[in-house]
């Protein structure tokens, strides 16, 4: 299992790299530039611009240098001067050695933020509502699935698949108008935009407190984010539930005197989740980097905002700097399902 790991860890860097290659010479062969605007700029400033940001390069060349400020790490003893504080994603400092990785670069639309600054101020958001969509996803979906799976053709079953039904049908820029018309127009229970974190975050990503202001702004696009997911893990879970009651070792189970309650829990419920576990992993890269709709529907200063504009204007650092960090969350998530796979079911090794 070991083995398979580190091989799994090793193609993942694999396809980063690949994302990285694909993407940057894409995003070049599109028309238009950065500095592109309705009135032309004066060829020698869009010259100096141009040099600035090394865009008077060969596209390899700025390729291997942007790859090399992104991976390779920077380790020295000596401190941070004012042109390199915060010039890094990660800026730690170990005992007295300066541990600094992950160099994105500027942006060329927001002149006085780097797209690390972005990331920091941004990215916590649309993690903390990814986050909280998956879990509502797994709170709502998955008991949902097995309530309908045991009781199969009843008004029970009938009434879950009803909702999942529902969440699959309805997407998340239908839901959320519906949601702010009903609960924060009409009913005016919660506050129909914004979001009740601030920074500084508790370990860059955390909300420093869970307060009942939080909560409030988070419960309508938690439940818009989240739904869509519910409906998929409930009906997953039904149909895999289903299947596993049906074999063999369980009416074994059942003739060797086991409660019911016992064959369901340990025998049952466990062989069953391994389809969810599936799903899981790409469903939560997939909520952690699909948030763009549902920020802008209730005006969430998440990364969502940055990602879309950038397109727009050909800012290509920060395009970059989000579809490589996107890509790791759903590499990893795919790695961490492999390996959760072993725990579920002990015939699923991989030596």
């Amino acid at each position: 299992m070991g083995r398979f790991i580190v091989r799994r860890i090793m193609w993942m860097f694999v396809v980063l790299f690949a994302v990285s290659f694909i993407t940057f010479f894409l995003m070049h062969q599109v028309p238009g530039g950065p500095f592109d605007s309705e009135k032309a700029l004066p060829a020698d400033i869009m010259a100096n611009l141009r040099a600035r940001y090394h865009l008077d390069q060969p596209l390899w060349q700025q390729y291997t240098q942007y790859i090399y400020d992104v991976l390779v790490p920077r380790v020295t003893t000596a401190p941070p001067s004012a042109s390199v504080l915060n010039q890094f994603l990660i800026d730690v400092k170990i005992g007295d050695v300066y541990f600094r990785w992950m160099n994105f670069g500027p942006s060329f639309t927001s002149k006085s933020r780097s797209v690390n600054d972005i990331f920091r101020d941004q990215l916590p958001v649309s993690v903390q509502l990814g986050v909280m969509a998956v879990v509502f996803a797994m709170l709502l979906g998955i008991p949902l699935g097995i309530l309908a799976a045991l009781k199969q053709n009843t008004w029970l079953d009938y009434l879950g698949m009803g909702v999942a039904i529902f969440g699959v049908s309805v997407p998340a820029i239908v839901m959320g108008p519906i949601l702010v018309w009903i609960f924060a127009v009409t009913l005016k229970w919660f506050p129909a935009t914004g979001w009740g974190a601030k920074p500084p975050y508790l370990l860059g990503i955390l909300p420093s407190e869970f307060s009942l202001n939080f909560v409030k702004y988070a419960i309508l696009p938690t439940i818009t984010l989240g739904m869509g997911g519910s409906a998929i893990l409930a009906r997953l879970t039904r149909a895999s539930l289903l299947q596993v009651i049906r074999e063999d070792y369980i009416r074994t189970a059942r003739a060797k005197g086991l409660t019911e309650r016992v064959i369901i829990i340990r025998h049952a419920l466990r062989n069953s989740l391994i389809p969810v576990a599936t799903v899981l992993g790409p469903y939560f890269a997939a909520v952690i980097t699909g948030t763009f709709v549902v920020e802008l529907v209730f005006g969430i200063p998440g990364l969502g905002k940055y990602f879309v504009n950038s397109i727009s204007n050909r800012d290509y650092p920060v395009i970059m700097g989000t579809i490589l960090l996107y890509a790791m969350v759903l590499v990893i998530a795919n790695v961490v399902v492999d390996i959760v796979y072993a725990f579920l079911d002990p015939r699923i090794r991989v030596e």
